[in-house]
């Protein structure tokens, strides 16, 4: 199970490097956008890159990970979260529990990706939102054969019943807002 995960050093994932390639204050303000959550989910939480910026904001922060070295690393960022061993396709949490779920660059490595987004759907209350590479070669992020494309992710959504979905694009990513 998870044969797609990152293999990576962990530090590497917090550089200011990194955090400028993925435009992290952005992604979050993007998340927020015309909703006022109080708790949300991270799911593939990582080292709590992201997690941590929407602690800054005041949500309330859970996450998941299946690679427990990812919890320990985020926990040291954010004391105040609870975080868990847990993978997209078998969340660990009540139905509707977040107002907010998050996936940042972690769909493509879920092993079945239509089961993905119907557990994040399944614990979110008004959002989710999921940043992802798009669908073109591009010297970062996986191979594009790794990536998925826009007609995928509208497939996707349609079959799991999101009310809206939009993208939007960013310098090296894609955000994909889904509304309940």
């Amino acid at each position: 199970m998870h044969e797609r995960r990152y293999s990576g050093d962990i530090g590497r994932l917090r550089s200011p490097e990194r955090q400028t390639l993925l435009e992290v204050e952005r992604v979050v303000e993007l998340c927020l956008d015309g909703i006022v959550p109080k708790n949300m989910l991270d799911v593939g939480t990582g080292s709590g890159l992201f997690a941590s910026r929407f602690a800054d904001q005041g949500l309330e922060i859970s996450g998941i990970d299946v690679d427990p070295q990812m919890i320990i690393t985020a926990e040291q960022y954010i004391p105040e979260g609870s975080f868990k061993i847990g993978m997209a396709e078998l969340i660990p949490f009540d139905d509707a529990a977040f107002d907010l779920v998050f996936m940042g660059l972690v769909w493509h490595e879920t092993d079945d990706r239509l089961k993905a987004l119907q557990e994040v759907k399944r614990t979110a209350r008004i959002r989710v939102a999921i940043l992802e590479w798009p669908y073109k070669e591009s010297l970062v992020g996986p191979p594009l054969s790794d990536r998925i494309n826009i007609k995928d992710v509208e497939g996707f959504s349609r079959t799991v019943g999101f009310k809206t979905i939009e993208s939007l694009e960013l310098t090296n990513t894609v955000l994909y807002r889904m509304d309940l």
